[in-house]
């Protein structure tokens, strides 16, 4: 929730305040202690807000998702009293609600420590104690810039400044005043299950030529029990963070030679190459064609895309042989250029590209977070052009190969949303509409429920953005699905109808993992590095009781290989039990015992790495219980 607002926008104030009755009295008896605000014909409002006619007013409960965002957003001023209070030399900035909690920023040059965060959260729960009642009033704009330039908030000026209108909400909690559109709790007293949880540097505005900032961020929930809940998520998803799981287990390292462009080491390099080669069975299922395309190319091919003048800020630049060149943020124009190489025939389509090259996209030191969001990165990427009659079971086939993609990878759980037009895009109102209404067909078509998410759409055109919850119910942006009708156009790409005219055709950009590092990391997390048998980069460690059996443990592990699996043989003259943790604490997915009882039978003992201890094998039955046990969406390793 932006942290000021026109008041011309605001709610519940009505010109004429004598026939009017507030939210509060208007709920009656429904209003109780987990009430902490009202809807107003399907606005929230603050409960005291002025109400005039007979609109349909709800109470909205402290659990309701949005009784927590006036609930977290409460919390944030909150906050910024309590860091006032404590360091009045700090200037306040804005404080808005996020994913699960919110932050505020200041600008305090000494900085905030763990240590300050203690003292800031005492100084909370004081102000929480203290019961103070929450007000709203209106100033002028002049008004306004006075009061906060008497409080020497500089910040707050620049914003009011910057704003358009006469007049502007503030709101007060004793000697605590913010501007604000709300709405907020009735008082302090609601805010009683909040946590900061960390702090950050920040730029003023988001930009590095602005002020450094100190950002403060904290959760808050209904009540205690569902708060102490959230805090034990998080601690399990320190647990499992990609940037500490990865580099343990030697998957892949970052260097300051290459920021925010990561190192694949040869394990993490396998478990890559076997999500490609995933990718590349789904696309001779499909009837996808790979290609494979340059990573620079001419500033005019940019220029034609649209790219240049829509995402410049994002790619990276070079002068070659006087000519300007671009390293490729995407591979849709390539693409482009390849399928306008010949006049292509009705029967031909649809063509389906898909290429694994190489992207780097300039993405600020402020943003870049492991393997989630690099510079350097691989997609599984791929574009359809297709005639506008092939439009919906071409995007049917891509749902479907999403979904079953989630299976395999063990998500159990998916969110769908149409995302529309964005602020900053090419083509005219027709196009956007077409090709909006187009997805929304195919969705409905399909049968999935799908959530409106507007303005997220790409430049060139509306997406359908596949989200997937993880082991911690965090959800995470995978696949998408965008109709493009600009770049054709853009390109002047042509097919031969039926009736022997020339057409354009569609393109549709699609993508099933995404970005590779990303998915990659996405699922360390959500497997906590305990990867799949069939993803595992070693499946089987054999481990020798002593020396005696090493020989047979070689040989073991050579039959396996040429079967196959990915079997690693630990020779080294350790006891047992250090082998045996080493493996596990490595997540191998079996660890198989070698003593001088399995080299006389010529057997295996096997264990899952969860401890569960399985009947000796023969060679042959355990190379066959493997491959049974190794493939995608099978769950039978723990």
């Amino acid at each position: 929730m932006p942290d000021s607002i026109n008041v011309t926008e605001t709610r519940g104030v009505p010109a004429d305040t004598a026939a009017a009755t507030t939210a509060a009295e208007m709920l009656g008896d429904r209003v109780n202690g987990q009430v902490i605000a009202a809807k107003v014909d399907g606005t929230v409002v603050d409960l005291w807000s002025l109400i005039q006619g007979n609109p349909v007013v709800e109470p909205v409960l402290i659990s309701d998702p949005e009784g927590l965002e006036v609930l977290r957003h409460s919390c944030a001023h909150l906050l910024a009293q309590a860091v006032q209070r404590l360091y009045p030399e700090a200037q306040v900035t804005i404080g808005p609600v996020i994913d699960d909690g919110f932050y505020y920023d200041f600008k305090y040059d000494p900085g905030f420590s763990p240590e300050d965060l203690s003292a800031i959260t005492k100084q909370m729960q004081k102000i929480v104690n203290e019961n103070l009642q929450v007000t709203r009033e209106v100033l002028p704009k002049a008004d306004a810039i006075a009061l906060f330039r008497e409080m020497r908030e500089d910040y707050k000026c620049e914003i009011i400044e910057g704003l358009d209108g006469e007049l502007f909400s503030l709101y007060r909690q004793g000697e605590f005043v913010d501007l604000c559109r709300g709405p907020h709790v009735p008082s302090t007293r609601f805010l009683k299950a909040f946590k900061l949880t960390s702090v950050a540097g920040a730029y003023w505005r988001g930009s590095e030529n602005n002020a450094m900032l100190q950002r403060i961020y904290g959760t808050a929930f209904a009540d205690k029990t569902q708060l102490k809940e959230h805090m034990q998520r998080l601690e399990e998803a320190k647990k499992r963070d990609h940037r500490k799981v990865g580099p343990a287990l030697g998957l892949f390292s970052f260097h300051k030679e290459a920021p925010a462009s990561p190192f694949f080491h040869p394990d993490g390099a396998l478990v890559y190459n076997l999500l490609v080669a995933y990718i590349r069975r789904l696309y001779e299922h499909y009837g996808y064609s790979e290609v494979i395309t340059p990573q620079i190319l001419d500033v005019d091919l940019w220029h034609k895309s649209g790219h240049y003048e829509n995402y410049k800020d994002n790619m990276y630049f070079t002068d070659i042989d006087e000519r300007e060149f671009a390293v490729k943020p995407m591979n849709c124009p390539t693409h482009c250029l390849m399928y306008g190489e010949t006049l292509r025939s009705y029967r031909e389509l649809p063509i389906r590209f898909a290429d694994f090259g190489r992207l780097h996209r300039f993405e600020r030191s402020g943003v870049v977070h492991g393997l989630t969001r690099v510079r350097s990165f691989s997609q599984d990427d791929a574009h359809i052009f297709c005639t506008p009659d092939q439009i919906g079971e071409e995007i049917g086939s891509v749902i479907k190969m999403i979904l079953s993609s989630y299976v395999d990878f063990g998500f159990e759980e998916t969110r769908i949303y149409l995302s529309t037009r964005p602020e900053k895009s090419i083509g005219d109102d027709a196009m956007w509409e077409k090709a909006e209404s187009t997805l929304k067909e195919a969705l409905d078509a399909s049968g999935r429920d799908y959530k409106l998410n507007p303005g997220d759409g790409a430049f060139y055109g509306p997406k359908i953005d596949f989200c997937v919850l993880d082991a911690m119910k965090r959800e995470w942006q995978l696949s998408t699905v965008q109709l493009d009708f600009s770049l054709p156009e853009r390109f002047e790409l042509e097919f031969i109808s039926s009736s022997g005219a020339a057409e354009r055709p569609v393109m549709i950009h699609r993508a099933i993992l995404g970005s590779l590092e990303r998915f990659f990391a996405i699922l360390l997390e959500h497997t906590g590095g305990l990867l799949p048998l069939w993803l595992a980069p070693c499946q089987v460690k054999l481990v020798t009781v002593t020396d005696n059996q090493n020989d047979y443990a070689a040989r073991v592990e050579a039959q396996l290989r040429e079967q196959g699996i990915r079997a690693r043989a630990d020779l080294r003259n350790e006891k047992l039990g250090f082998k045996i943790r080493e493996a596990q604490q490595a997540k191998v997915p079996v660890i198989a015992v070698v003593g001088d009882r399995e080299v006389e039978a010529g057997e295996v003992a096997p264990r899952l790495r969860n401890g569960e201890q399985m009947d000796p094998m023969t060679l042959e039955a355990f190379a066959l219980w493997m491959g049974e046990h190794s493939k995608p969406g099978d769950g039978g390793v723990p």
